[in-house]
């Protein structure tokens, strides 16, 4: 496992921060009363020096889920929902780390106490720029981005802990070696997994906290990821490593920094919610604190000790600003911003020097939209550069030709149902036995778009854009199954593990079923109208089904997949995907999108 005594490099100093010689004292108007009268500073008088206000703004400027996305997300990864005054929404085009480079340092003007900080999953699934290198250009920007701290996520275990260590400290990939004539740096910021221990040595694998200090003002950061993170993650990914309960890490920590005399702290968690609204800018607290907002964060936020002032989270890919209230009863602010740069957050946590604690009444935050209107941040443009060019050999190559955008979103997608015929098309050059394939729906990180991105011209699939939406190197693999199992792998959609979330697989042509959500778990599955080329399956019969590696390990909660026999491992899934297009679509014949009607949904 990897080391966890190695000291962190130094940091770069702010060129703001060194410039920066006057202290904040402002708060928010509304907020003042809360405070005491000397909230604003105390002069000293009789000619000396003035005394630093007992009250002192910090500035806590966050994001999460980036996933590598380092050039502007197309499609709807790459817009936001804004709502209007008048109720109406609009859409806003948002995203790209050249442009949050600018937000952010635009941010932080004027706030000398200023901490960036993340929520995990910077890296993992990741467009081909990032993920054709092992996410080395990620840190690399993520340096530049002046990030201060960052939570690990489930992503950040996709190629295992030995790597995750690396990208921390450094080095060259010890497969791959360097990608230039320079040896890969590391992080300049500490990756926190408070929650994430060595089997063997029951002792985190990286730092579980940091403290951030500026003066006579500190505050600390805990770092987890979600206890589930093993069922979602390949078990290479995962092996040797146990993951603990976020709120039992979070508290015995908390406990840990309030002995050393922090009494400022923030947990970053990657965990998240599900906000009653899809627009970045409604309000959570709007029929009362924290009624916008449902899912695992909530428990979790009512169960954190009071200690901790804020809670950053993740995951989920939502954006939220809200109060829920701590063990207490007091308001505590629970925020996310989205996914893929599209967003950040600012909040403002007002620091008491006379307790060393963050003064609750006055948290204030909200997000901001990574808007496509400032000017790009030249450091940023020089990488994207330097990385596409390594990569434009290999992205540029055309797999294929679509006639309109393949979406990705809906309970049944286009995309999903493109990959799963890809993997029924391949399983069938593997073994003409082959029946079906199953394709998980967390697997489909991106849709295709029809409008050109570059130079390749219109409905072209290039190789990285097949690369965005399958970008996990899982392999195909084969394995015999009873229509018994087949019928209750499908049943675990809505059951079990995923009862309260249901995970709807994407079907390959041939399997139809009805989906009614009026009803409760496993019978939402309509067991007498599955059917596989019209005929009812049998439950006595064989089916050799073709899924991914992840789902023929039994992850998602598909334990029954798990249990497949005489498996049968073949090439990896992008591979399946851009032999199926290069072989079902021409420029003269593009291929359509999937109508996406095999699954019947009641609701």
């Amino acid at each position: 496992m990897p080391a966890t005594t190695q000291p962190h490099r130094p940091r770069r100093r702010r060129t703001a921060a060194l410039l920066a010689t006057t202290v904040s004292l402002a708060t928010a108007a509304a907020l003042a009363s809360a405070l005491p009268a000397d909230a604003h500073g105390d002069s000293g008088g009789h000619g000396h020096h003035p005394k630093p206000s007992r009250y002192q703004d910090v500035q806590l400027l966050s994001f999460n889920d980036l996933h590598g996305n380092l050039e502007p997300p197309t499609g709807s990864s790459g817009r936001v929902t804004e709502l209007q005054p008048d109720g109406t929404t609009k859409t806003i085009d948002a995203g790209g780390v050249e442009y949050l480079a600018t937000h952010l340092r635009d941010a932080r003007k004027g706030n000398p106490y200023s901490i960036t900080a993340a929520g995990g999953d910077m890296v993992g699934a990741s467009p081909l720029i990032s993920g054709l290198f092992h996410d080395e250009p990620t840190i690399e920007a993520l340096n530049k981005l002046d990030l201060d701290v960052t939570s690990v996520g489930n992503h950040e275990f996709d190629e295992g802990a030995k790597e995750l260590a690396r990208l921390q400290n450094g080095g060259c990939h010890p497969t791959d070696g360097c990608y230039t004539d320079k040896k890969f740096k590391g992080a300049d910021f500490p990756y926190l997994a408070a929650n994430v221990l060595d089997e063997k040595t029951k002792k985190p694998i990286l730092k579980p906290y940091w403290v951030w200090k500026k003066k006579d003002v500190k505050v600390g950061f805990i770092g987890v990821t979600l206890e589930g993170t093993p069922g979602i993650v390949s078990a290479d990914g995962v092996k040797g490593l146990q993951f603990k309960d976020e709120v039992e890490t979070i508290n015995k920590y908390a406990k840990e920094l309030q002995k050393q005399g922090v009494k400022s702290i923030v947990a970053l968690i990657h965990e998240g919610g599900f906000p009653a609204s899809a627009s970045y800018n409604y309000d959570c607290d709007a029929s009362g604190g924290g009624s916008g907002i449902s899912g695992p964060i909530v428990d979790i936020a009512k169960n954190v000790t009071p200690a901790v002032d804020a809670l950053v989270t993740g995951h989920t890919h939502n954006a939220y600003v809200c109060t829920i209230d701590d063990p207490s009863g007091k308001p505590r602010m629970v925020t996310s911003a989205s996914s893929f740069g599209r967003l950040y957050t600012d909040t403002t946590l007002t620091y008491d020097r006379r307790t060393g604690d963050i003064a609750r009444t006055a948290v204030k935050s909200a997000n901001h939209v990574v808007t496509r209107d400032v000017p790009k941040a030249a450091d940023l443009t020089s990488l994207i550069g330097k990385w596409n060019t390594l990569a434009a050999p290999i992205g540029n190559r055309p797999i294929g030709y679509i006639s309109g955008d393949v979406n990705s979103t809906g309970t049944e997608s286009p995309m999903g149902d493109l990959i799963a015929d890809a993997q029924l098309a391949y399983g069938k050059k593997l073994d003409p036995e082959t029946d079906l394939a199953l394709m998980n729906p967390g697997g489909v990180r991106a849709g295709l778009t029809y409008k050109a991105t570059g130079a390749e011209g219109d409905g072209v699939v290039t190789y990285a854009e097949g690369f965005t939406v399958q970008p996990f190197a899982n392999t195909v693999n084969l394995q015999d199954f009873t229509g018994a199992q087949v019928v209750q792998a499908l049943k675990e959609q809505v059951s079990g593990a995923n009862a309260a979330a249901p995970k709807v697989l994407q079907v390959s042509s041939g399997l139809t079923y009805t989906l009614d959500l009026t009803k409760t778990g496993a019978d939402r599955v309509v067991t007498d109208s599955i059917r596989l080329n019209g005929s009812v399956i049998d439950p006595a019969a064989t089916y050799r089904v073709a899924t991914n590696s992840f789902l023929a390990g039994g992850g998602d909660g598909f334990t029954t997949l798990g249990q497949g026999t005489g498996d049968l491992v073949g090439t990896d899934d992008l591979t399946a995907l851009a032999d199926y297009l290069t072989a079902n679509s021409s420029a003269a014949g593009p291929l359509a999108p999937p109508a996406a009607n095999r699954i019947t949904v009641v609701q």
